[in-house]
């Protein structure tokens, strides 16, 4: 019996130590970085592709980059559209450690609204090729890039002048104008919501006098 204990226990250790040999240095292994570093642009009247580095520019990237993350895992949306109602077209690569991973076409000014198509070549590995209905701001955040687009201050708030790359350092958004809007829908959600209670008032009171004339 007492021979038995002391196999089984050192069955056991050996055991143990096997496991945390062999786990150990899956544990100290450094994890893989595939987080993106920037973002290549070409197409229509770009000479040289433009190249939005995270490090540089952490503001202009994450504006660019909004654009294409969420295509990554999206369902297609919607057909192929008429290529005469596209309009110019705009590689965007997501690069991770300057190496491509993700590749999309984005069509700021097609018919109807911005366009987006993932192909199903990607550097990363194949996906299901898909269009996309494109985010309103597609087309200022390429312009702020770099690409040669017409400025479209309607759909940045606070709006942006003329001119192609801007420095989006200095502050977008005016905290007085925000703050002004927000107290305007707050009032305007109260009197909505007061309109609302007083209408249900006064259709019970209206019952209530039914009821008493009926008794």
């Amino acid at each position: 019996m007492v021979l038995t204990r002391l196999v089984s226990a050192v069955v056991a250790m050996a055991v143990a130590g096997a496991l945390t040999f062999a786990v150990t240095p899956a544990a100290h292994a450094a994890p893989k970085d595939n987080k993106p570093s920037a973002l290549e642009i070409k197409g229509k009247g770009i000479e040289k592709p433009i190249v939005v580095r995270q490090t540089d520019e952490p503001r202009l990237f994450e504006k660019l980059f909004i654009e294409v993350d969420w295509l990554a895992s999206a369902r297609p949306q919607t057909s192929a559209p008429k290529s005469g109602k596209l309009g110019d077209k705009y590689t965007v690569t997501v690069l991770v450690k300057d190496a491509p991973s993700l590749v999309y076409d984005l069509y700021p000014l097609a018919a109807g609204g911005p366009r987006a198509y993932r192909p199903a070549k990607q550097p990363s590995g194949k996906k299901t090729a898909g269009w996309f209905y494109g985010r309103l701001s597609m087309s200022e955040s390429l312009r702020l890039s770099g690409a040669p687009l017409e400025a479209k201050p309607d759909v940045v708030h606070g709006g942006i002048g003329g001119g192609i790359g801007e420095d989006l350092g200095a502050s977008e958004v005016n905290p007085v104008e925000s703050m002004s809007e927000v107290f305007g829908e707050v009032r305007r959600l109260f009197l909505l919501n007061g309109a609302v209670l007083l209408v249900i008032l006064v259709g019970l009171a209206g019952m209530a006098f039914l009821i008493r004339r009926r008794i």
